[in-house]
């Protein structure tokens, strides 16, 4: 998304670096492979997805970034409006998932390129782009609900949640912070902290280190996932 405001911290580098090391020898055995990284507003997807990015570059393996907030049928402002009009539309049907699952599959399947929706955030307009894929080794998608998506092959989930991404939810400055905020946060706590047991690997609160667990398997797309 254009005009997405990254505070990329220490502790981001750090994660990121323990991700990689985790994967970087599957990566290596495969022809192309595929990494989400999922978890709640504000919680550091957006910086943890750009660093496992930086550090593969590091290693030699050639990685893209998709970001579910190109893929949202609204632009951001709107969208932003459409959940003051109805909360209840708040959800993974609010972004074309499947639009960006299918991006990871024509990668994956060796596409030279990907035709991509764009965001551009300060003109709340949505377009559309060419991203060439065909020399990538990886491609990292990273967005609230991604963690629901097939064709993954390590899952990343950053297990915090609304209260505690607050303070970087303020320095980010891209919402406005307040009650209805904070009930939208709510209702997406309710979902999206059940994704957990999709992952392969869990970021602690305090990105102090990672786990490694056996992941369950989504058995149809974009299922809200039983406690």
């Amino acid at each position: 998304m254009i005009g997405d405001k990254l505070i990329i911290e220490t502790f981001h580098t750090q994660t990121a670096k323990r991700v990689v090391d985790a994967i970087k020898d599957k990566i290596k055995e495969k022809k192309k492979y595929s990494i989400s990284v999922g978890g709640e507003s504000g919680s550091g997807k957006s910086e943890l997805a750009f660093e496992i990015h930086r550090l593969l570059f590091e290693e030699g393996i050639k990685a893209g970034v998709l970001q579910q907030d190109d893929y949202f049928i609204f632009p951001s402002k709107t969208c932003h409006q459409m959940r003051l009009n109805n909360i209840e539309q708040v959800g993974a049907y609010e972004a074309r998932l499947d639009f960006m699952e299918a991006n990871i599959y024509n990668f994956k399947e060796g596409m030279e390129k990907i035709y991509k929706p764009l965001s551009i955030y300060d003109e709340d307009r949505l377009t559309t782009e060419f991203m060439v894929v065909k020399d990538l080794d990886v491609l990292i998608a990273e967005g609230t609900f991604c963690t629901q998506m097939r064709f993954i092959d390590t899952k990343v989930f950053i297990n915090r949640d609304y209260r505690d991404s607050k303070e970087k939810r303020e320095k980010r400055a891209r919402d406005v912070m307040g009650d209805f905020i904070e009930r939208v946060l709510q209702k997406e706590h309710k979902v999206v902290s059940e994704h957990k047991k999709l992952a392969d690997i869990v970021v602690k609160k305090d990105f102090s280190g990672i786990d490694i667990q056996d992941r369950v398997e989504v058995e149809g797309p974009y299922r809200t996932v039983e406690g």
